[in-house]
């Protein structure tokens, strides 16, 4: 990676792991966005910190990742849960032989309604 392709705020470590995911420059982060680029690091057997999140985020938005609005975080944070999880019920799904597409299918449908009741919709 040249000078003129580093991604702000991303070290060298980081930086093989997007260009492994296909992201070699700013431009293809941002045309990807940092949360799809961090779901495709998880699924490809990585296990990136929240703290990359926010430095690809931060590379997103122009800034220094300690500059993203609390609003932002907390949307990265929940974003970086989801994955995470669903990166569990992939992991859960090849243990028992099943597919895990449709696994995580099925908990999304199952959190959605749980959202629901709760909510009383």
């Amino acid at each position: 990676m040249t000078a003129s392709e580093k991604i702000r705020n991303v070290g060298p470590r980081s930086a093989a792991w997007l260009r492994q995911v296909g992201v070699r420059n700013t431009e293809e982060l941002k045309a990807m966005g940092s949360v799809e680029v961090f779901r495709r690091i998880v699924k490809a057997g990585f296990k990136p910190s929240l703290n990359l999140l926010y430095a690809m985020a931060g590379a997103e938005d122009d800034c220094h990742c300690t500059a993203l609005d609390e609003d932002r975080k907390a949307a990265l944070i929940l974003a970086a849960e989801q994955i995470n999880t669903e990166a569990k019920v992939r992991r859960k799904a090849h243990a028992l032989g099943r597919d895990p597409d449709e696994m995580v299918a099925q908990h999304r449908e199952a959190l959605a309604q749980a959202a629901a009741e709760a909510t009383g919709d």
